[in-house]
């Protein structure tokens, strides 16, 4: 009892702050994806190919590790801004983390990605002031993750299942984990890619672009 009673206060705390982050991302017109997955998911594969489709609308990148910068390096080669937080010993971003980085955010963007550092548990309990939260599985990790990670499953409006192209080597069933994923969530919607290939993103991108062009819509 004593921990959850610590927690709720830094949760409660956490959603103000989200809420003022939130209003600072409305003010600028852009969408705010909040990029959740476990370690070598792809998570930044994923991120490259929405950039490649999205080439021409102004892209913000912030990228979160616990350190280094190779993941921002690597996005730098894109026509994407990237803005780096390491959280040093923390293993998600928080709605405090963000709002560190907004000074340095200093022009309109259509689109911020979010790439959350790499966690399955932590980062789905903490909003960021995003829009909504896409969760990526990986087919390598198996098609029981919803059921046992379920609040990031609940909580997503999106999950990508991502390496199709490993399908035919690794024991995954599309089927079972969209049925997993229903289990938990029944409205989120559920697109299976391939970051390796392309396969899979002109679905996915089209959904994410209606949802950009809605937002444009409402700031007008």
């Amino acid at each position: 009892m004593k921990k959850v009673n610590i927690l709720k206060p830094v949760l409660v705390s956490n959603k103000e702050r989200a809420s003022q982050n939130k209003k600072f991302f409305n003010d600028l017109g852009a969408f705010v994806i909040n990029i959740i997955a476990s370690p070598g998911a792809g998570k930044t594969s994923v991120i490259e190919r929405i950039i490649q489709y999205f080439e021409a609308e102004k892209i913000l990148v912030i990228e979160g590790d616990i350190r280094g910068q190779t993941d921002s390096e690597r996005l730098r080669k894109t026509h994407a801004d990237v803005v780096q937080i390491n959280t040093l010993t923390e293993c998600h971003l928080d709605a405090f983390m963000i709002a560190q980085v907004l000074p340095e955010i200093t022009q309109p963007y259509d689109i911020i990605l979010v790439e959350n550092v790499g966690n399955l548990v932590c980062p789905a309990e903490f909003e960021i002031g995003e829009d909504f939260k896409l969760a990526i599985l990986s087919t390598p990790e198996g098609d029981d993750k919803p059921i046992k990670y379920p609040l990031l499953f609940h909580l997503a409006a999106v999950v990508v299942v991502n390496k199709s192209d490993l399908l035919p080597h690794v024991d995954f069933n599309v089927t079972h984990a969209k049925d997993n994923i229903e289990k938990e969530n029944k409205r989120a919607r559920v697109f299976t890619v391939s970051a390796k290939t392309g396969e899979g993103f002109d679905p996915l991108c089209t959904f994410l672009a209606k949802k950009v062009d809605g937002k444009k819509k409402n700031k007008n």
